[in-house]
């Protein structure tokens, strides 16, 4: 027989944590949150979300929890310590892990909730706060394909679910994304200051390349936050960062070598390093402008 779902926590209701409480809360599930910077939880409450006071009373007696911390060591700081979130989980409930975080990190959780007769998911996702906001979120799960078939009510309320194969996969998923998505915005930002130094409108001539190969959802949205230089953070660029270095260390545990990905990852640590590193990704132009000497933005 199927376990029903109904009662779920949501660790971590930041930009992208809290728009997925919210929904959840609004399709019927019974949702408690939790998260560190108890600010960011509060206006939830409207939604109907019930916010808890700590994470281990959060997640107690709920059926899953779904965790959506900013990253590997806050999500082992969070989940494993004695006091912690699995520590605090009954037996038989669900942990999905969408953070994006290290293939290891994302085994040794699901091996540590395994230990204590807790199911594990590992399944970030993408689709920025826009994607969180509407429910149109890319799942990527690795685990046990039964678990997220029962699962699937609660990942219709979020967006679109694959599974991609064992424990650790998604996460491994949820990297090659992040290279994907990290090396366009560099792509988008060098056409964008290439056209601009010519001469062209950047505007005009991002409307000029909607609808032909060099379309997507990267240039569509963040080739527009360039144009009009709206930096505001939906994917601050430091967790950009975060991700493209772990993709390129676990590459280098594989023996490989990414050179496109390498010299993406070298821009948006400059980025960071000079401070814009809780703007939006796509202020990597800002970097550019920086590296041709020029300030400024489109706008």
């Amino acid at each position: 027989m199927k376990k029903t779902v109904s009662t779920i926590a949501v660790i971590g209701t930041g930009i992208m944590g809290g728009p997925m409480a919210g929904r959840l809360a609004e399709a019927g599930f019974s949702v408690t949150a939790w998260n560190r910077s108890s600010c960011k939880a509060v206006a939830l409450r409207e939604r109907g979300v019930v916010v808890a006071d700590n994470a281990a009373a959060a997640v107690a007696n709920v059926d899953v929890v779904i965790c959506m911390l900013s990253s590997g060591p806050v999500c082992e700081e969070v989940l494993l310590t004695e006091n912690g979130v699995i520590a605090a989980m009954k037996q038989g409930s669900t942990l999905v892990i969408m953070s994006s975080i290290p293939v290891e990190t994302a085994v040794k959780l699901t091996n540590a909730a395994s230990d204590c007769g807790i199911e594990c998911l590992d399944a970030p996702v993408s689709g920025g706060e826009k994607g969180a906001v509407e429910g149109t979120l890319a799942i990527m799960a690795g685990g046990d394909a039964s678990v997220i078939d029962r699962l699937a009510r609660v990942f219709a309320c979020l967006g679109r679910v694959t599974h991609v194969g064992p424990s650790g996969c998604g996460a491994l998923t949820k990297l090659a994304n992040q290279l994907i998505v990290a090396g366009t915005i560099c792509a988008v930002a060098e056409a964008l200051t290439l056209a601009e130094q010519g001469g062209a409108d950047p505007a005009k001539v991002r409307e000029a390349l909607l609808g032909g190969f060099a379309d997507s959802t990267v240039f569509r949205q963040h080739g527009l936050r360039m144009v009009e230089g709206n930096f505001k953070p939906g994917g601050p660029a430091k967790y950009q960062l975060k991700d493209t270095s772990t993709a390129l260390g676990f590459a280098r545990s594989r023996q490989l070598r990414l050179p496109v990905s390498e010299e993406v990852d070298r821009l948006f640590q400059a980025m960071v390093e000079h401070g814009d590193g809780d703007l939006d990704h796509s202020a990597v132009i800002l970097e550019l402008q920086r590296m041709n000497k020029r300030g400024g933005n489109f706008a």
